[in-house]
C-alpha cells in the first residue's frame, strides 16, 4: 500500500494580511471621524441652547426696564393713582436732591439735581445696589409687576431714578422773564429670570 504524501501548509500570502491590516485601520479612522463629528454636533446644539437661553433672559431684562420707565411717566404725570404728582407740577426742583433722594426717603426717592461734576448721575449711581437711591416700580404709583418667584419672569421688580435738567429746547419758558421749564431724564434698570441678567434703558420726558 502506497503511502499519501502529507498536506504542505502554507503561510498566508502576505498581500492579503496587508490587506487585512489596512482594513482595520481605516475602520477605526471612520470611528474616530464619527465620533468628532458626534460630539461638535452637541457642543454646536449646547451652544445654541445657551445663546437663545441668554437672548431669551435679556429680552425679559428690556421689557421689564421699559415698563419702568412707563412706571416713572405714572408716577411724573399721574393718573389719580399716582402719589406725588405735586412734587413734578410747575416744573418745580424743591424736592430733588444731590446725588438723588435716598431709599430711606418716602417722597423723594430717587429724584436728582445734576451733578455738580459734570458726569451724569445715572452714570455715577449704582442702580442696582440694596441702597441704591432708586424708586422700584409701583411703590408711587401703586401699580403691581410679578417678579420673582418660578418661571421665565424678572428676578426683581425694575426701579428708576429720575433727574431734572434745564429744558434747552426753543421757547422752553412761558413767557419771558418767566420760569424755565425742565425736563426729566429717567434712567431705568430691569432683571432678567437671574438677577446677574440687567438691561439700562433711559428717556427723556417732558410735562406738558
Amino acid at each position: 500500500m502506497k503511502s499519501r504524501p502529507a498536506p504542505s501548509s502554507r503561510p498566508p500570502h502576505p498581500s492579503l494580511a496587508g490587506q487585512s491590516g489596512m482594513s482595520l485601520v481605516i475602520v477605526l479612522l471612520l470611528l474616530m471621524i464619527v465620533m468628532i463629528l458626534g460630539i461638535s454636533s452637541a457642543q454646536i446644539a449646547l451652544l445654541a441652547e445657551r445663546t437663545s437661553r441668554s437672548d431669551r433672559d435679556y429680552q425679559v431684562a428690556w421689557q421689564s426696564a421699559e415698563a419702568a420707565l412707563v412706571d416713572a411717566q405714572f408716577d411724573i404725570e399721574g393718573p389719580g393713582t399716582a402719589s406725588r404728582m405735586d412734587v413734578f407740577a410747575g416744573g418745580s426742583v424743591v424736592n430733588f436732591m444731590e446725588n438723588c433722594g435716598p431709599a430711606s426717603d418716602p417722597l423723594r426717592r430717587g429724584l436728582c439735581l445734576p451733578s455738580a461734576a459734570g458726569k451724569p448721575v445715572w452714570l455715577t449711581a449704582d442702580l442696582g445696589a440694596a441702597d441704591a437711591p432708586v424708586a422700584e416700580f409701583g411703590t408711587f404709583t401703586a401699580r403691581t409687576f410679578d417678579a420673582g418667584g418660578l418661571g421665565i419672569k424678572p428676578a426683581k421688580k425694575p426701579r428708576y431714578l429720575i433727574e431734572v435738567l434745564p429744558d434747552a429746547s426753543l421757547f422752553s419758558d412761558k413767557s419771558v422773564g418767566g420760569q424755565k421749564k425742565v425736563v426729566y431724564r429717567v434712567t431705568a434698570l430691569g432683571y432678567g429670570p437671574r438677577e446677574e441678567t440687567q438691561a439700562v434703558v433711559q428717556m427723556i420726558f417732558r410735562k406738558e
